[in-house]
């Protein structure tokens, strides 16, 4: 179904689309998928994840892969290669003549599509999915240069963001944490969205588990990136403390670059055959890994909003999360799960022994709840609504709109 007076044409533009595994590569995938689904024309420009150019039709949607090398000390990921890239996106935008462009990042493509748009007038949206945090260990920054990389890069983010006509983030703590930063303009908070058709509660936990060989105990669930700036040590030593009084095991999905000191540290602490490494999960099987589990903790401190988070929710688990950055925004203490103090894992192993107890239900079917408001057909609809209202159609937009999230 058309959701505005005619249908768009979109040029999305990602320096990470899958096959990249990430929050920010998933969400312009749905983006893109959503919206072709609804009659529009979708076109995204990627890098390619064989190295040389490409165009395919995948499925609704029409992906311009660009040249690409492999990134520096992160061999599972690629970025586009700036040589004649201005060109093809000149020559893309003319042939194409979208109704809008809308970049997810400042980094090298996207902010060579931002110039290119601008300069034949196509309005353009910008969603923020970034966190110096997350870049520090893949760029083997010291810690002692952390600080001022961190500030250098806010500021490089600010001033491309700054030629966008419309700046979005998916929370408002990523909306006010990018004005912090000296972003002076207007910031919109929408949500990234869930799928509330493929995570739903499950009713057969056991034939989950059994599906990945976990024994059919009480599972802690948590699904992402092994990277440091995920904090999944804090989750292992929690288990640690666990372990003895009940029987409980945790279960990752997911890959990275810290994965050998992880299972390390479960070796080390007595539980390696408590935590089970499932590796990559395609995506057509996650359902599954959440509905595998009693609950889901994740423990980073560089969540703009969390998208594994979300499944989880959606999916009816309780969540005992860090409180930090845009996790309180999805976790009510004692509502639908608890928070923990960064780093404090022997308050993570409390609150995950008081979500595994006898309120256990009561907390899932909380989430459920709260995910409800994350509908990404809500997301979807926004996001038509801003395009429609760049292009100067006043019956897409609606006044007043100011932000999808809680």
């Amino acid at each position: 179904m058309i959701h505005s007076e005619r249908p768009l044409s979109v040029l999305i533009a990602s320096d990470t689309y899958p096959p990249d595994v990430n929050g920010a590569g998933y969400f312009t995938h749905r983006l893109a998928e959503g919206l072709a689904e609804r009659g529009h024309r979708v076109h995204v420009v990627c890098p390619s994840e064989r190295g040389e150019p490409y165009v395919r039709v995948n499925g609704r949607v029409t992906e311009h892969r660009l040249r690409s090398a492999p990134i520096p000390f992160q061999a599972d990921m690629r970025a586009a290669l700036p040589l004649g890239m201005g060109g093809h996106i000149a020559r893309l935008l003319r042939r194409l003549d979208p109704d809008v462009v809308h970049i997810q990042s400042h980094f090298t493509l996207s902010r060579s599509v931002l110039r290119r748009a601008r300069s034949v007038a196509v309005p353009v949206v910008l969603t923020n999915h970034f966190m110096p945090d997350n870049l520090y260990a893949h760029a083997r920054v010291p810690h002692s240069m952390r600080r001022a990389a961190g500030a250098a890069a806010w500021r490089d983010m600010v001033r491309v963001a700054m030629a966008a006509d419309h700046v979005t983030t998916p929370t408002p703590r990523a909306a006010a944490l990018l004005r912090e930063k000296g972003f002076a303009r207007e910031v919109e908070a929408i949500s990234c969205g869930i799928d509330l058709e493929r995570f739903h509660p499950s009713t057969d936990r056991a034939g989950a588990r059994a599906r990945f060989g976990l024994p059919d105990r009480d599972t802690v669930v948590f699904v992402g990136r092994l990277d440091q700036e995920k904090r999944i040590d804090e989750t292992i030593r929690a288990l640690a403390r666990i372990v003895p009084e009940r029987d409980v095991q945790l279960v990752l999905a997911g890959t990275g670059q810290r994965e050998d000191e992880l299972r390390a540290l479960a070796a080390r602490l007595g539980v390696a055959d408590r935590v089970f490494f499932l590796g990559f999960v395609p995506d057509e099987e996650l359902p599954s890994v959440y509905a595998a589990g009693d609950a889901f903790a994740i423990a980073g401190v560089a969540e703009l909003q969390s998208i594994a988070t979300l499944e989880a929710m959606s999916t009816g688990l309780p969540v005992v999360a860090a409180d930090a950055m845009a996790l309180p925004h999805l976790v009510s203490e004692g509502h639908n799960g608890y928070l923990f103090p960064p780093g404090d894992d022997a308050v993570l192993a409390e609150r995950l022994l008081t979500v595994l107890g006898p309120n256990r239900e009561k907390l899932g079917e909380a989430s459920r709840e709260v995910a409800l408001e994350h509908d990404h057909h809500r997301s979807l609809d926004r996001f038509e609504r801003v395009y429609g209202r760049l292009r100067g159609w006043g019956a897409v937009g609606v006044a007043g709109e100011r932000s999808l999230v809680a």
